[in-house]
């Protein structure tokens, strides 16, 4: 798990020993209405460290009013949005990364509020049943991946050195072969109810935008399939040159021949 107030470490590392040093002697400061912004601080740190999240986001909203303008204003936006992921508050703490990369684009931890923006979508909650239906990223809604992605992309362009970009890189390779798997999954329940011109269509998608993923040997397959239920012999037989060419030990295959007429059921 990602320690946001231990990373940059984030914002200067003179904010995070100004905010120590105001801790020092201090209990609940950030109760009196005189109690500077780094006293307020220092206990919405020690507030996330304990998984006091309430307080935290509390704290950490009036270090932004009480420093507005300065890093340690940026450092606890950015604690804020972490807190507000932590506690599945996932629009909130969009929300929250969204205004710190409108609002500080020079920002010495901008490449972080891109990670963590990453993060948050690439994350997004699937919830109890989904876990326990063993859902993988390519069953769900794919708004929240490709949203991931950009925010990855904008990371690995705008900053290659990042500490952040090796990850984002790892992700961004996830993130396309799910969104692959997802349209094969699409394609695949169109076949099974007897759509084969929405299969074919979906499967050809798919070649269009992810030819390079392992799922363009079943698109291709699929494609395969449809056509031959379509009795479209021309556009069955290209799409099976193009399988068995680019797949040659596809599991779809069977003596060089396409198997359009094993039953569905027993290819997944």
């Amino acid at each position: 798990m990602i320690q946001p107030w231990r990373m940059k470490r984030l914002a200067a590392p003179m904010i995070l020993a100004a905010c120590l040093l105001a801790a020092c002697g201090s209990t609940r400061k950030s109760q009196d209405l005189n109690a500077t912004a780094e006293q307020v601080y220092a206990e919405a740190k020690s507030d996330m460290e304990s998984g006091i999240n309430d307080s935290a986001i509390k704290n950490l909203t009036r270090v932004e009013a009480l420093a507005a303008g300065t890093l340690l204003a940026q450092q606890a936006q950015l604690d804020l949005a972490y807190v507000q992921w932590r506690t599945s508050e996932r629009e909130s703490a969009l929300a929250t990364l969204d205004r710190f990369v409108k609002y500080n684009p020079s920002s010495p931890a901008l490449d972080y509020a891109l990670y963590l923006r990453g993060l948050v979508n690439f994350n997004d909650n699937l919830g109890l049943f989904s876990a326990l239906a063993r859902q993988d990223l390519s069953e769900r809604d794919q708004q929240a991946s490709r949203d991931a992605w950009q925010s990855f992309k904008q990371l690995t362009d705008q900053f290659p050195e990042s500490r952040y970009a090796a990850d984002a890189q790892l992700r961004m390779g996830y993130i396309v072969n799910s969104l692959a798997k997802h349209e094969v999954h699409v394609a695949r329940y169109y076949y099974n109810r007897g759509a084969w011109l929405a299969a074919a269509n979906r499967a050809q998608q798919t070649l269009s935008e992810f030819q390079a993923t392992p799922a363009a040997e079943e698109a291709l397959y699929i494609m395969v399939s449809s056509y031959d239920k379509l009795e479209l012999p021309e556009l069955r037989d290209a799409a099976q040159r193009v399988l068995q060419s680019s797949f040659p030990e596809s599991r779809f295959l069977k003596d060089g021949q396409g198997e359009a007429e094993r039953p569905w059921w027993k290819l997944w």
